[in-house]
């Protein structure tokens, strides 16, 4: 199977990597609460995309792409800018009940809209065979959301210090920087069209 692989697919590799990673980063800031781990695992989620967005260009610099590294691609994307980013979040201090079906919800977003992707797109692409536009936002844009953690571990606002604080509704938590996940996961399983450059 590794002789199949194309130079592309060592980058998504890379991602995919990079993504576990970043998850280790985040046990281990749970077993020691030393905030640097926290920012390793956004730093690394931060590499994840370098990796993404270099294999799509040597993908296309060597005209070398295949079905396999279209899906060795979601998946790696799934585990660096979906489950990583709720990991992250769950790190950071978001941990009651509506914390984790929220959380759960964006990575079941992520999913969803990387499997839309694969399906539809070749139905999408023009006569080149290039995808015009993304339906609904990809699924790495949850950088931002990484960022915006990185920037609350900088800052010492984990735990108890997470910032917007937290509610209690029927007796579960729920910590409003949790609904960030929330939008973030709607807008990619919307249907709005953004231009792919």
């Amino acid at each position: 199977m590794i002789r199949e692989f194309h130079l592309a697919d060592w980058f998504t590799l890379g991602n995919a990597v990079c993504g576990v990673g970043a998850l280790f980063s985040c046990m281990s800031y749970l077993q020691s609460q030393d905030a640097r781990h926290v920012l390793f695992a956004c730093a690394l989620v931060l590499a994840a995309l370098v990796f993404d967005i270099l294999d799509g260009r040597i993908a296309r610099w060597r005209q070398k792409s295949s079905a396999m590294g279209r899906e060795l691609d979601s998946l790696a994307d799934v585990i660096s800018f979906g489950v990583a980013p709720a990991t992250i979040a769950y790190a950071c201090g978001m941990q009651g009940l509506y914390d984790r079906v929220v959380l759960a919800f964006f990575v079941a977003c992520g999913v969803s809209r990387l499997a839309r992707f694969n399906i539809t797109a070749e139905t999408l692409a023009d006569d080149s065979g290039k995808v015009k536009y993304f339906e609904g936002t990809p699924i790495p844009t949850s950088i931002a959301l990484v960022a915006l953690l990185a920037l609350a571990a900088w800052l010492g606002a984990l735990g108890s210090q997470l910032w917007l604080g937290k509610l209690m509704l029927g007796g579960f938590t729920l910590h409003p920087l949790a609904l960030l996940f929330a939008l973030s996961g709607s807008l990619m399983i919307s249907r709005i069209r953004i231009p792919k450059f």
